[in-house]
């Protein structure tokens, strides 16, 4: 049985971290509302983009560009999102595993010394370096300030390497933000560019919201139903695009562009899920420490409460005896 002194030397170290925890839950909700800000002023562009290239699906134009035919795959590009930071649960950890996954199933096929990583964030950079593999440059400090221009600059130099033939896949890992508790780890190619396959990927995301409750995951995924069912009534877009010069040229300058964005929401995405993982697992230490200072209270009285009887049987037994 641990002395009164020890319980409360033990109750003023639970408070203390508890205070740390509760204020890195609100710092936390605090950089997920700015990220959950960042993607909405992405959306417009986004939705912009994909109308476009819808309607020239919907015109069944055949038009071909480098970038999005594939080929047999000699070496692979996996470009990977983690945070910079620890304290976010399980999020870097799943990225790390699926990365490994990822490398043991190409180097099965193609050969380790094969694959490059481009590691958008400093623990899975680290984790890259220490298993040996080929590790393409530092990209963390993108994480801490997501800018478009960094995405560019990876998208024009993964574009070039593709373009020239020193790459011929590159996928990306990261996590899609679908709400304050829920992110979803997602793998999906970026080069060469599946046009209808990256249209029909998961778009929603609920921005309204950093509560991260069971009642929100089910409303978000209520809603998702709902649009889903939506978006198979609506008729088939018959927008009269003038295209000039020709298809392919057009083409070729909106993939691109596609190529960029498809990175930069990744980023987004990633950041918004890094800061809704934080939030969680800060306010799951902080519930922990408030029902480990529960319980430690209920002992400290417990103990006092034998400490004052003995005293009294003490006192009691000493009297008779007089």
């Amino acid at each position: 049985m641990p002395s009164l002194k020890e319980i409360k030397g033990r109750i003023a170290s639970v408070n203390s971290t508890r205070k740390i925890t509760s204020a890195m839950k609100m710092v936390a909700s605090s950089k997920l509302h700015h990220a959950q800000v960042a993607i909405q002023n992405m959306l417009p562009y986004e939705t912009m983009l994909e109308h476009i290239l819808k309607s020239f699906l919907a015109a069944e134009a055949q038009a071909q560009t480098i970038y999005d035919q594939p080929r047999p795959v000699k070496r692979v590009a996996l470009v990977i999102f983690s945070s910079n930071s620890s304290l976010c649960g399980g999020f870097n950890s799943n990225v790390i595993k699926m990365m490994q996954q990822k490398v043991n199933t190409w180097s099965e096929k193609i050969g380790i010394q094969n694959i490059d990583i481009y590691p958008i964030g400093r623990k899975v950079g680290e984790k890259a370096q220490k298993l040996g593999y080929h590790v393409m440059g530092d990209w963390s400090a993108t994480v801490d300030k997501p800018n478009v221009s960094d995405c560019i600059q990876l998208a024009m130099q993964l574009g070039k390497k593709f373009a020239d033939g020193e790459v011929d896949r590159v996928e990306l890992i990261y996590h899609h933000f679908k709400s304050a508790g829920s992110q979803v780890l997602t793998n999906t190619t970026f080069l060469p560019i599946d046009i209808e396959s990256e249209l029909e990927r998961d778009h929603e995301r609920d921005l309204t919201s950093n509560v991260a409750t069971q009642k929100a995951v089910d409303y978000l995924k209520q809603k998702g139903q709902q649009r889903k069912s939506e978006a198979e009534e609506v008729k088939p877009l018959n927008d009269n695009f003038i295209v000039e010069p020709d298809m392919n040229t057009v083409l070729s300058q909106l993939l691109p562009k596609m190529a960029h964005l498809m990175l930069y929401t990744a980023l987004l995405d990633s950041v918004a899920s890094e800061h809704a993982a934080r939030m969680v697992a800060m306010q799951t230490a902080t519930d922990n420490a408030d029902e480990l200072l529960r319980q430690l209270n209920l002992q400290y009285n417990k103990s006092r409460q034998q400490a004052i009887t003995s005293e009294l049987l003490d006192i009691v037994g000493g009297s008779v005896n007089n």
